[in-house]
């Protein structure tokens, strides 16, 4: 029962995206039947999974959308706006029941207000307005959309069982009496259980890790696979299969005595076929880890949606490139960075209907989610139509709160001053909301992208628009690298970190502010010695660098000399890896190597606690050379 569950979850989960998507199109196209028949076939089909699941209340929601649909689709009543707030209502809640399918539970009765509404639609009536799920719960998005919403602590209810004391009472004291209860007091335990939701004693997998909150979804590790990629990887290992049955006849050959021209060859024919067919291999297997990005895409015109219509916005996100293809692996740590951009396209980057028609642009305004791949890499663009970025305005910002000083905002070229949005407690809202004003966000988003070894970037035109633009690899499993070295170590640091590779020239090196420094095409970039960022003795005076740039900066990376550079088949070191390290790889000759985190490394630099710890990469060599 618990695989049908999980099954269910997934198909009825891809099915109610799909629907989400499908009723923002309806809003546009409210007499679509193609539209209207696709909503009725979702509803129909989430219910017949639910009826053999016993989940009676699923049920009787889903049946109550499906019969308001049927009567969509044979022209017995027209889309309202009213009804779309209801309908979006139900779908928020048919989610919320998902997560209580999800945790082990029966989901309870639907809001009788929505039941009554969707009763009432159904007949013809006026439809009442339905408080929307995100107003009644903190931090939901999308009807539903954060799964541990139904179990969050209850803070006010907290805050009152403590704080006893009324406002204003003069002599705390004296006012005791007043508030000792005839009754026993309850036990306090009592009290923070009803905030909290339960005892933590009593919340399933108490044992669990202790980062984890009760009722956070739990990252889902299932995939699913086009059969023709799971074909081709038999296939695959078929032929490898042969392969090695002939280098095996080849070695005893070998072995006995036959070393002519012939054999000799044969062996090199076989040694590169499978050469090929392990390529082959590996590429097919790295197909079977990615997923259209449409997947993730899916949920955000809902979103948008909601958001838009709670500012007062006609917004229309569009999307493109939802075919493109990304590690699953990174899907799932992708969706709040994105929707975090989407969000401050709606909310900061797109102006109101009087505005745009005070500058003449149409009162619609259009936010656009573009995936590509470009060679090794996938390009996700977020674009506004709105009012842009004006990089002065940001400098005076930055500086009034402190942020940099006026050296560094009288030096700052437009690029720049665009990426101080990125800055820990920068934003430009005059107050704050529920939706932004507390300068928490975009920090969050680049370092999240930069998790997955990937970038962001910023374009944008005053009275034009604004673009986000996030560069990831192709997939997190294989990272190009360039195999550095100090003395005889090697280390691999990130290849799409690496502008290029340069000399170190003693008579090139300047001291700028008692830093050494060397001039790049008159640019004026700092030099960082890997052993002194590592904590290492410098053994002898650097002979190369390394131009590289972060989302911070740009420095070069002043090394002994070179190893090359490879693609690196990443292995994680768990609990085990000490700061500045990403992990660890194996080279063709069989050689351990650590992948620099070049973000972690540059910040131990700044903190002497942090270059002690880094100092642990040292001490670590040996352990896996052991290993």
């Amino acid at each position: 029962m618990e695989d049908l569950l999980q099954d269910f979850l997934v198909e009825a989960g891809d099915l109610l995206s799909g629907v989400d998507n499908k009723l923002v199109d309806l809003e546009r196209f409210p007499d679509d039947r193609n539209l209207l028949n696709d909503i009725f076939r979702g509803f129909h089909t989430i219910k017949g999974g639910a009826g053999f699941l016993n989940a009676t209340e699923l049920v009787t929601l889903c049946h109550l959308t499906e019969n308001l649909f049927d009567k969509l689709r044979n022209g017995e009543l027209a889309v309202s706006s009213e009804m779309m707030d209801v309908i979006l209502e139900a779908t928020g809640a048919v989610r919320e029941m998902f997560n209580h399918l999800e945790h082990g539970g029966q989901p309870p009765a639907a809001d009788p207000a929505l039941i009554a509404a969707l009763k009432l639609a159904i007949a013809g009536e006026a439809v009442p307005a339905v408080e929307p799920a995100s107003t009644r719960k903190n931090g939901g998005e999308g009807g539903g959309e954060n799964p541990g919403s139904a179990h969050e602590p209850d803070w006010k209810l907290l805050y009152n069982a403590v704080a006893v004391v009324p406002k204003g009472a003069a002599d705390p004291a004296a006012e005791a009496a007043k508030l000792i209860p005839a009754q026993p007091l309850e036990d306090p335990e009592e009290v923070i259980t009803r905030a909290v939701g339960r005892r933590a004693s009593d919340r399933p997998g108490a044992s669990a890790p202790a980062g984890r909150r009760e009722g956070e979804r739990q990252r889902d590790n299932s995939i699913r696979v086009d059969t023709s990629r799971l074909d081709q990887v038999l296939n695959l290992s078929g032929e490898i299969g042969l392969t090695k049955n002939r280098l095996n006849a080849l070695r005893s050959d070998i072995l006995s005595g036959r070393n002519d021209t012939e054999t000799l060859h044969a062996l090199d024919l076989a040694v590169s076929q499978l050469d090929l067919l392990v390529s082959d291999l590996q590429n097919a297997v790295m197909k079977t880890r990615m997923q259209p990005i449409g997947r993730l895409f899916q949920k955000y015109p809902r979103i948008a949606r909601d958001l838009a219509r709670n500012l007062g916005k006609d917004v229309e996100l569009v999307l493109a490139g939802e075919e493109t293809e990304i590690d699953k692996t990174m899907i799932e740590d992708l969706s709040d960075p994105i929707i975090h951009l989407i969000r401050n396209a709606v909310d900061h980057g797109v102006e109101d209907g009087v505005e745009r028609r005070a500058n003449g642009k149409p009162e619609k305004s259009e936010v656009r989610l573009e995936a590509r791949q470009e060679g090794d890499h996938i390009v996700i663009l977020i674009a506004d139509d709105g009012r842009g970025m004006n990089a002065e305005k940001l400098r005076a910002k930055a500086l009034q709160k402190g942020l940099i000083t006026d050296e560094e905002a009288n030096t700052m070229d437009e690029r720049q001053s665009f990426n101080l949005i990125f800055l820990p407690g920068f934003s430009l809202a005059a107050k704050v909301s529920d939706v932004s004003g507390r300068g928490v966000g975009m920090d969050v988003v680049r370092t999240n992208i930069q998790k997955l070894n990937g970038s962001i970037d910023i374009r944008s035109t005053q009275g034009k628009g604004t673009t986000f633009i996030i560069s990831l690899p192709l997939t997190l499993a294989i990272l190009p690298v360039l195999l550095v070295r100090l003395g005889e170590q090697p280390f691999a640091v990130p290849l799409s970190m690496v502008r290029e590779i340069l000399p170190i020239e003693i008579d090139q090196v300047q001291e700028v502010g008692g830093r050494a420094t060397m001039v790049v095409r008159g640019e004026v970039l700092p030099i960082l010695p890997l052993a002194g960022l590592l904590g290492w003795e410098q053994e002898r005076p650097p002979e190369y660098g390394v131009l590289m740039q972060t989302a911070e900066l740009s420095f070069i990376l002043a090394i002994d000399s070179f190893a090359g550079r490879e693609d690196a088949v990443i292995k994680s070191l768990d609990d085990f890896r000490p700061k500045g390290v990403a992990g660890v790889t194996t080279l063709s000759n069989g050689q351990i190597v650590l992948i620099l985190d070049m973000k972690e490394v540059l910040g131990a630099a700044g903190d002497q606690r942090g270059v002690a710890r880094s100092a642990l990469v040292k001490k670590l060599l040996p352990q896996l050379a052991a290993a």
